[in-house]
């Protein structure tokens, strides 16, 4: 959804640089005998797979080349998705051809001097390791404006008249301020588009939010369904060829500023087809909640024309200062029931309030979030999405240390694993016990002698939350909405009364990043930081009182090596 122009590199071009930087690695690896390697803008608010079709650099068929972490790298991540450089803001929902996954991402090369997005090619097998394709919808090519967020569907009964299997993707393009839906198709499996005749497909009506299509498919009804985002309001359309669209219905609400990126799927709330239930998502607004922005969903019926929730107050999928512009997906290689028990998510790992000010040089943007496998659970009597880390991930996991159960006090809880580098996972139970009298608990994380981030958890409160520290230059830029303290509601487990039991955390932290899964994924809090350079370092107390440290794990995390 980003608008940001010039010209690139492009694809060829980069990689021919980084084949000449391969070139004298190996060079000087031969010469001293080394073998191997260790292993806009927009509007605010408003796994190393190798995968078939064309190579986005060099000639067909030429293997990838693939770089691990650059030395020296501040705040880098070591497994999310970044851009090789320059910018990159909203997911666009990832799709399934020949056991590749295809996901695209808004990029902008001539950042920051000159505007416009496009969308980035990667694909994976696993949505942990992924591969650099390159370009695959060029901005400011048919006179309509920049390539902006939409969606892509394969197209398996030729709706639309371009081939049994062709991928269509519509997505916003904006010129001079107004926002109008466009066609591309792609008869390659996804890795090159091209503009359909007629653009626009959907001509402004008028509207001056009218943007970031979100298009799935109805086969009850055999039709295709869009949610679009039209200021506060989700309109919904329909069709039958995904070039002709009907306005059916609308989904209104106030108070969550100008909703962006819309989403709408089914779910079984605890495995029950029985209870099968629909999700209507949207990026939105929570200041007025004392929140910062991020994705409100409700849940409800959609019966072909319209979404009628259950009930009218939203929750929020996470509650973090940096999760937005989320897309969810299900595997259609599942059986029904297991594709309707979960599905997986992504979203941009940034706020619009300080992206374009965050201390980061070799690109920009923030990162994409580790990819979640969300469920639809009851909790506390109400269907909710609870999140939890889509277990490839494991795949990434290096041998783990741990420290038995212990007193922790305000002193601290002894000595606990040493991170040997930026990115690894914490599995944490924290216990109030009936001989325990603190109230909260604090983990610590830490890097070049400074704390950059807390995470605390009250148990008399019942509430989760994450605070960052601004310990490096620039930093203190960013203002109170970095610095302030973002909570979630999650009782305790197992008390026998109020206060006591106990809570699991399970931490993952990424060089500018922290991931917080609060008891089994009921809450999540996601934060873009940023640590001092220097040795990691992670410590455990009480704000007062004595807590038990039931368990502690750490996991190294190894760097995803993603091939461009």
């Amino acid at each position: 959804m980003q608008r940001y122009s010039l010209l690139t590199l492009g694809p060829r071009g980069r990689w021919i640089a980084a084949a000449v930087v391969l070139a004298l690695v190996l060079a000087a690896a031969a010469v001293i005998g080394l073998a191997g390697r260790s292993g806009d803008t927009g509007t605010p608010g408003g796994p190393g797979s190798q995968s078939s079709g064309p190579q986005s650099g060099g000639a067909q068929g030429e293997a990838p080349k693939s770089f691990s972490r650059p030395e020296g790298a501040q705040f880098r991540p070591s497994y999310h998705l970044t851009p090789a450089k320059e910018w990159m803001n909203d997911p666009q929902r990832p799709f399934l051809l020949d056991g590749v996954w295809h996901y695209y991402y808004l990029y902008n090369a001539d950042h920051p001097e000159g505007n416009g997005t496009e969308w980035f090619h990667v694909t994976s097998t696993d949505l942990v390791h992924w591969k650099d394709e390159g370009i695959a919808i060029e901005k400011f090519k048919n006179g309509l404006g920049d390539i902006e967020t939409g969606s892509a569907v394969v197209d398996q009964d030729n709706t639309a008249g371009f081939g049994k299997g062709a991928v269509v993707a519509v997505m916003t393009q904006q010129d001079k301020g107004v926002q109008r839906q466009s066609l591309f198709y792609s008869t390659d499996k996804g890795y090159t588009f091209k503009a359909a005749d007629g653009n626009p497909v959907m001509e402004n009506p008028g509207a001056k939010h009218w943007r970031d299509p979100k298009i799935i498919r109805d086969e009850a009804r055999g039709q295709w369904v869009m949610a679009l985002a039209e200021g506060e309001k989700i309109g919904m359309y329909s069709s039958k060829d995904l070039k002709d669209w009907r306005y059916i219905s609308g989904f209104e609400r106030k108070g969550l500023g100008i909703l962006e990126c819309p989403d709408l799927f089914q779910l079984d709330p605890d495995g029950d087809p029985a209870k099968r239930t629909w999700v209507l998502a949207a990026s939105a607004n929570g200041t007025a909640e004392g929140r910062t922005a991020g994705v409100a969903y409700w849940t409800g019926t959609f019966d072909g024309t319209a979404f009628t929730p259950v009930d009218d107050k939203h929750q929020w999928l996470d509650a973090g200062a940096d999760f937005y512009a989320a897309v969810t997906w299900d595997d259609p290689r599942l059986p029904e029931n297991e594709r309707m028990a979960s599905r997986h998510a992504i979203g941009w790992m940034n706020n619009w309030t300080y992206a374009r000010q965050l201390p980061t040089t070799d690109w920009q943007g923030g990162a994409d979030s580790i990819v979640r496998d969300i469920r639809l659970k009851t909790v506390q009597g109400r269907p909710t999405l609870v999140s939890t880390p889509t277990p490839a991930l494991s795949a990434l996991d290096g041998e783990a240390k741990t420290a038995g159960s212990r007193a922790l006090t305000p002193e601290g809880a002894g000595e606990l694993p040493v991170p040997a580098g930026g990115a690894y996972r914490l599995d944490v139970t924290l216990e109030r016990a009936s001989g325990d009298d603190g109230t909260e608990g604090l983990l610590k994380l830490g890097s070049g002698g400074a704390d950059y981030a807390t995470v605390g958890y009250n148990f008399e409160e019942g509430t989760a939350w994450v605070s960052r520290a601004a310990v490096v230059p620039g930093a203190e830029a960013l203002g109170p909405l970095f610095t302030d303290r973002r909570s979630a509601q999650s009782p305790p487990r197992n008390g026998s009364s109020q206060g006591r039991g106990s809570v699991d955390l399970t931490i993952f932290v990424d060089y500018s990043s922290v991931e917080v899964f609060v008891n089994g994924g009921e809450q999540t809090l996601t934060s873009v930081v940023l640590p001092k350079p220097g040795q990691p370092a992670v410590s455990a107390a009480t704000a007062g009182g004595k807590l038990t440290l039931k368990s502690f794990k750490y996991t190294p995390l190894a760097t995803v090596l993603t091939a461009r």
